[in-house]
């Protein structure tokens, strides 16, 4: 059995177990990130690898619980971002994901994280076929049997999808979520959130993270949200994103990119047996 050295940390209860692979190598398989994943063991909603790169400063790569790799992650970025930062004393860093680079800002314990631009094309999202991303008119019935007909799309690194309703507790996410993940629209699965807007600057949320089920804060899925409450004139370009544990500050910037701004956790050192 093999003794792995890795960190523990979270983004408003969104949680990570990080491993630092710049001067080692540790490949894990499918099974393994299941089983370090599982809340009956150590428990995450994502696996993440910190390793080497020439333009930035690391190349992360992300897994999700259920040992399926992920495009991005917001809040597991910067949780990354901030050991990066906390290391080598710096207050500002660039690091590359599957997505792009993505740079990142430290002001006490809260990381600003400019995760790059929203994609709305059908071929990027990617949807199966081509049809309007701010209306998939996907029905969805509450606990009450009525049904709302739509749904935003679009990828903010990883395939989204945002339902606007009246009332969050009418709708059972752990039903509906992995049946709207898994849709025939979306050929790579998506992210699945209903938000409830509160006022223009304020939406409170709950998300189905693709690969990974009901999970406390989801970065990416707050980026998304915002980009589609402004699109749709609900909301200004700044929004208050409420999870359970805390808010994300989002901002939809003008020149078309995403700033994501939040408190991270401390920085955790575990050990794993595999």
């Amino acid at each position: 059995m093999n003794k792995l050295d890795a960190y523990k940390m979270d983004g408003l209860g969104n949680d990570f177990i990080i491993f630092d692979n710049r001067d080692k190598s540790i490949c894990l398989t499918k099974d393994q990130i299941i089983k370090i994943s599982s809340r009956n063991n150590i428990g995450c909603d994502q696996v993440i690898f910190i390793g080497p790169d020439k333009e930035s400063d690391a190349y992360l790569t992300f897994y999700n619980s259920n040992g399926t790799e992920a495009g991005a992650c917001g809040n597991g970025s910067r949780c990354v971002a901030y050991i990066l930062m906390k290391e080598d004393n710096k207050k500002k860093i660039s690091f590359k994901t599957k997505g792009g680079i993505l740079r990142a800002t430290l002001n006490n314990n809260s990381v600003h994280l400019n995760i790059g631009q929203p994609k709305f094309d059908w071929k990027s999202i990617p949807l199966s076929k081509e049809m309007n991303n701010e209306n998939l008119k996907i029905g969805v019935n509450d606990k009450d049997g009525e049904e709302i007909v739509e749904g935003f799309s679009l990828n903010v690194g990883n395939p989204h999808i945002v339902f606007f309703v009246k009332d969050l507790n009418k709708y059972d996410l752990e039903r509906i979520g992995p049946k709207i993940e898994n849709h025939s629209y979306f050929p790579e699965q998506c992210n699945v959130t209903f938000a409830k807007v509160i006022n223009k600057n304020h939406i409170k949320v709950k998300v189905w993270e693709r690969g990974a089920g009901l999970t406390k804060a989801c970065g990416t899925a707050a980026c998304a949200t915002t980009v589609a409450a402004a699109t749709l004139k609900l909301t200004e370009r700044f929004v208050n994103i409420e999870f359970e544990k805390g808010s994300l500050n989002i901002e939809w910037n003008l020149d078309n990119s995403i700033n994501m701004k939040g408190e991270v956790s401390v920085i955790k050192e575990i050990s794993i047996n595999i």
